[in-house]
């Protein structure tokens, strides 16, 4: 049986924040038990600042209980909001776009049940390509073109949604008859007003079965390939934005704010903090509520020491019996001092996410990494092991400049460095990248499908560089996956660090292989 909050129960819900299950297509046979299942952040966060408001927000999570459209429609039916919002955001880059394939297919369905309710999205999609969401997707009545802070407290302040009012609400496009119009850009929440306008997680909105969050699973590797420490799960922000343009990131379209029907990453700059006590006070909610293993979302978490050093003293404080199991991303280049990595680790964060991209220095430096300071990727990796912290280390095949020879020499690097975790992603012109304007610049093919920009999916298509297609990139991709994850230096270390178990689910995990469209696989689906 699923509970939740009663909190709503007897009051009128004026926004439903609708979170779509779209794993299976995303993630094939993985989605079943190794793929992670996120707590929906942005959803969490909307609906908190909507509350502190005096509106009455909702949140079905159809990923976490993996409901079907039919189901979603009866509880849609049931509670009646005045408003629906699909939110499309997700923690990987590419989440926002693998995500549409079904929130298009549930919203289609609401529209032909004639549920009678504006339905609205949100997400890191719809804000690369707002117009052409709207004529693609006619199902959506209108889009948000940021991040909605404002714009949606705004929309809910209306007497109505039609097109009559809804011109009046900056941040938004929407349908008036035939014509799809774009209203003036609305600003983002300022650096001072992060605590007074996103003021907390609606945690209580979340399903679960029996205790607060356990619908929510972890990344094998962050629960020491351990599936019985993947649940309760939580993730959480210190920060909005990044202040780098990576030409094949499109996290800061976040930031968006003009009114350009496509947007693009990399011109959204600048990052904006909670303060320390703002963020303790999460952290503090979460452990009250027995949730110990953590994600910090932030793109950049080791970044600016005035933000991340007083959060890691407070951390520390609350883990002096080791039990948190946080994990948080960082730059390679920003991964400079012992010191700081001591009290990292005291902190909890027993996980460090590190975009090595390639083994390549002329690649690496091709990236666009903004300022990126080339680095001794093998000293830095010691220095991170030597604070017995954890690295999952992050490689990309088919950047820019990529050969057989460059690929390989990453491969030979990530072998020699042989950290704990370990994942390789196929180059995509992601929506909102610069390498998506770039390919639509020079007519490069592009996925027909959503999920054609998942890296995991039978619809994946990577972007080819001059040197390799398409094909031959995923092949080297899916080659290198299986490899590493046989590799015996790896599985011993495994084994030595989290246990003989830890090493056997590995090896299960990579007898399940990923069936390719590019190299004429039969569909899976099928």
């Amino acid at each position: 049986m699923i509970l939740s909050s009663k909190k709503n129960e007897f009051k009128k819900i004026d926004c439903c924040f609708l979170v779509v299950d779209n794993a299976k297509r995303s993630y094939q046979s993985l989605s079943e038990k190794y793929s992670a299942i996120e707590p929906p952040t942005w959803a969490l966060l909307l609906s908190e600042s909507i509350r502190s408001r005096g509106f009455n927000p909702s949140i079905i999570d159809a990923n976490a209980e993996k409901l079907t459209k039919e189901q979603i429609y009866s509880r849609l039916n049931e509670i009646k909001p005045r408003l629906i919002c699909f939110v499309v955001y997700g923690q990987n880059v590419n989440a926002g776009t693998t995500n549409m394939s079904g929130v298009v297919y549930v919203a289609n369905y609401l529209k032909e049940k004639k549920l009678n309710v504006p339905l609205s999205i949100i997400g890191s999609h719809v804000q690369a390509l707002p117009i052409e969401t709207l004529k693609k997707e006619k199902s959506f009545d209108f889009v948000f073109t940021n991040e909605a802070v404002y714009s949606l407290r705004n929309v809910l302040g209306l007497e109505s949604f039609s097109p009559n009012y809804l011109k009046n609400v900056n941040g938004i496009a929407y349908r008036d008859n035939n014509e799809i119009l774009m209203t003036n850009p609305e600003k983002v929440v300022p650096n001072e007003k992060m605590d007074i306008d996103l003021p907390g997680y609606a945690w209580d909105l979340l399903p679960y079965k029996n205790k607060p969050l356990d619908l929510y699973r972890s990344p094998m590797w962050h629960a020491e390939y351990d599936f019985e420490k993947r649940t309760p799960y939580a993730s959480l922000q210190t920060s909005l934005g990044c202040q780098f343009g990576c030409n094949f990131c499109m996290i800061n379209i976040l930031n968006r704010n003009d009114n350009e029907e496509v947007g693009v990453a990399s011109n959204y700059s600048g990052m904006r903090f909670w303060t320390t006590e703002f963020i303790i006070k999460e952290f503090d909610k979460l452990i009250d509520m027995g949730v110990k293993t953590i994600r910090i979302v932030d793109e950049m978490f080791l970044l600016n020491p005035k933000y991340y050093i007083p959060l890691c003293k407070e951390l520390a404080e609350r883990n002096k019996d080791d039990s948190l199991r946080i994990w948080s991303y960082s730059r390679i280049d920003t991964v400079k001092r012992p010191e700081i990595l001591e009290l990292v680790r005291k902190a909890g964060i027993k996980w460090l996410a590190l975009g090595i991209e390639s083994g390549a220095k002329s690649v690496r430096l091709e990236v666009d990494k903004g300022k990126f300071e080339d680095v001794d990727v093998r000293k830095v990796i010691q220095k991170v092991h030597e604070a017995d912290i954890n690295v999952m280390a992050n490689y990309i095949f088919g950047l820019p400049g990529d050969t057989k020879e460059t690929i390989k020499k990453t491969m030979e690097l990530s072998l020699d460095l042989c950290t704990a975790g370990w994942n390789t992603y196929a180059a995509m012109a992601l929506p909102g990248s610069l390498l998506y304007k770039k390919a639509l610049e020079d007519g490069t093919k592009l996925p027909e499908s959503y999920e054609g920009y998942s890296f995991h999916s039978y619809e994946t298509l990577p972007l080819p560089t001059e040197k390799l297609s398409a094909e031959e990139i995923i092949v080297l991709r899916d080659n290198a996956f299986n490899k590493y994850h046989n590799y015996k230096p790896f599985l011993n270390l495994i084994e030595k660090k989290f246990g003989k178990k830890a090493a056997d689910n590995i090896i299960e995990m990579t007898k399940i292989k990923l069936k390719r469209k590019i190299k004429g696989d039969q569909n899976p689906s099928v």
